[in-house]
């Protein structure tokens, strides 16, 4: 067999728990290093995951010739710094939502990687769930005709994260709308087979999570800290390069009867419509005027989604296959979301181009 890919994850934190079980499970890698700025964050990942060499500098894992691929899970902030550095130094790179805050950001991480010739994934767990592909293969066999339409939401009641990660522009880029929009958008998206975004009015404020008293359930119910300075709140109308549209809604706190989270997406063609994460699929008889509606069976999930995409990117480094999430579809991502923002600014329209 094939000798096995060297990982070195960066950022310790909550959500490398979830890459962790990938890794393991892995026939192609195998963990090997961590890095953090906090020591006493490696010793609890540690503990747990049982990784013994660990650095508070990125840059002993780029340097180290053994490691082949970096896990990037840090804020996102620092995840276009550490992928292009990464990329330059040779590794191959798997990097947390969303790939960049800003879609220049992201530009340049698509040329060092390259001018690396290695390769650069986005972890869009979505992608994974046993649900959406077969959600997935049923749209692309063309049941649904012209995508014409979308609608699609990610929405909280109480849902707000209490993590600076989260909360302060200067760690993330922004609330919902790139924390949790960009897991409902790219699926999105990636259904719809990715038409290039020309144009995007949309909205992003702040409603809920500066009323006095404002709490959230995140980690009991505790008050929501009042110097937060993103947005709770964000909805879009997006125009396509191919005539179709889309509605987009996101937010941590709002008055939505949910438990939990509730996300979903609405695919509207002329053959057909269908919906997400039901995968119930709607379509009509016009010689007999009937209606046919039916729900898809699937295999259920045999991995945890977070993990089954690190296992997939080792497999696509090892066997020389596509990214299993390309740079160019997180572009898209962002050019929209970018444009919420931009559009909010401006209190109109915007025009937005990937550039691709």
């Amino acid at each position: 067999m094939t000798k096995k890919l060297k990982v070195g994850m960066i950022g310790l934190g909550g959500i490398s728990h979830t890459h962790v079980p990938g890794w393991n499970a892995s026939p192609y890698a195998e963990i090997v290093a961590g890095a953090d700025i906090n020591p006493a964050v490696f010793e609890g990942w540690k503990s747990k995951h049982g990784v013994t060499r660990y650095t508070e500098n990125s840059w002993d894992l780029f340097n180290d010739p053994d490691i082949d691929i970096i896990d990037i899970c840090t804020p996102n902030m620092f995840h276009a710094p550490l992928a292009i550095a990464a990329l330059s130094a040779g590794k191959h790179v798997i990097c947390e939502k969303p790939l960049a805050p800003t879609p220049g950001e992201i530009r340049q991480m698509i040329a060092a990687r390259d001018r690396s010739g290695r390769m650069l994934m986005t972890a869009q767990h979505f992608r994974f769930r046993g649900i959406s592909q077969a959600v997935k293969a049923k749209v692309e066999s063309g049941i649904l005709g012209h995508i014409y339409h979308a609608r699609a939401w990610m929405l909280r009641r109480l849902g707000l994260p209490l993590s600076p990660t989260f909360l302060y522009k200067q760690n993330s880029g922004g609330g919902p709308t790139i924390d949790i929009g960009v897991h409902i958008l790219d699926t999105t998206l990636w259904l719809m087979g990715h038409p290039k975004p020309v144009a995007v009015s949309g909205v992003s404020r702040t409603e809920l999570a500066h009323h006095e008293g404002a709490f959230t359930n995140w980690g009991g119910r505790n008050a929501v800290p009042q110097d937060m300075d993103v947005e709770d709140f964000a909805a879009a109308f997006v125009r396509f390069d191919n005539g179709a549209t889309l509605v987009l809604e996101v937010s941590w706190l709002l008055h939505h009867n949910a438990q939990g989270e509730d996300a979903r997406i609405w695919l509207y063609g002329t053959e057909g419509g269908c919906e997400w994460p039901q995968a119930n699929f709607m379509s009509m008889d016009y010689k007999s005027r009937q209606l046919e509606n039916c729900t898809l069976q699937f295999t259920a999930d045999t991995m945890e989604p977070h993990a089954l995409e690190c296992v997939e990117f080792a497999k696509a480094v090892t066997e020389g296959l596509p990214s299993p999430v390309p740079a160019e579809h997180s572009l898209h991502v962002l050019t929209i979301l970018d444009g919420i923002y931009r559009s909010q600014a401006s209190g109109c329209e915007v025009k937005v181009d990937v550039g691709f």
